[in-house]
């Protein structure tokens, strides 16, 4: 009898369950009829009926939502302009910026942020609502352009000459090829984007401003004082946004056009 099957399915579910085990505790823990105890007291649906009539976290979420819609929908737009700049042209310094893109990805958090800071300072901008747009843009453009990057290096080339030789501009091969084929890419990337402005601390922590709270800060700043049944609740609700908004860019990116 070949083992091997047996050994990998064996090893896949034990990182998978290391993964996912804190997540299940969490989200269990959520519906426990205790506000301390780790034991379990029965079943309640009483800690998010609290989460749901606190209204400085339903500010919080709409800011949040708010940043991540409009972050989203410009690093999208930049992002397809780059990518689709780098698929078709050919110009000095092309493979540097391309290589630019992987370094901002692999950058840490905690460098970016810091040098985000730095740069607002410098200009005299004011932390708040603009100077995390204007970050959250920063971080989701390069995993817009890769995503989008992915799509187009798939396409048949031949598609274009052959729409150059009908006479069409670039604008036009933009607008009637390209667009329509890379549109789940696009979706794809959008759906990225905003999940990560979504859930980002790190980088949102050095360049929000008082005025302007968001969802993941208010949570750090309420597990900080301890876990409470609310940020139980709270971190359940926002791991299955998450987990939809992650299903659907999936979907999406699998789409054939």
């Amino acid at each position: 009898m070949n083992m091997r099957p047996l050994q990998q399915m064996s090893y896949l579910t034990l990182i998978y369950l290391f993964f996912y085990i804190p997540i299940i505790i969490l989200i269990v823990y959520s519906f426990n009829d205790s506000q301390y105890s780790l034991l379990w007291h029965g079943f309640t649906w009483r800690w998010y009926a609290e989460l749901f009539s606190d209204s400085d976290l339903w500010i919080s979420t709409w800011h949040s939502f708010l940043l991540g819609l409009s972050s989203a929908s410009v690093a999208t737009l930049i992002g397809m302009i780059a990518a689709v700049s780098l698929y078709r042209y050919r110009f000095m310094g092309r493979n540097f910026l391309n290589g630019l893109v992987f370094i901002l990805i692999l950058s840490p958090e905690i460098v970016t942020g810091a040098s985000l800071l730095i740069l607002f300072t410098f200009l005299r901008l004011e932390l708040g609502f603009t100077s995390l747009l204007l970050a959250h843009i920063s971080f989701c453009i390069p995993f817009v352009i890769v995503t989008a990057y992915s799509r187009l290096i798939s396409f048949d080339k031949n598609i274009f000459e052959a729409a150059k030789d009908l006479g069409a501009n670039d604008l036009l091969i933009l607008r009637s090829i390209i667009l329509p084929l890379l549109w789940p890419a696009l979706f794809a990337g959008w759906l990225l984007s905003f999940t990560l402005s979504l859930d980002d601390v790190i980088i949102s922590y050095f360049v929000a401003g008082p005025e302007f709270q968001i969802l993941p800060l208010q949570i750090f700043s309420m597990v900080r004082s301890g876990i409470k049944p609310e940020i139980n609740a709270l971190c359940s609700v926002l791991f299955c946004v998450t987990l939809t908004f992650i299903v659907l860019s999936q979907l999406a990116l699998r789409k054939k056009a």
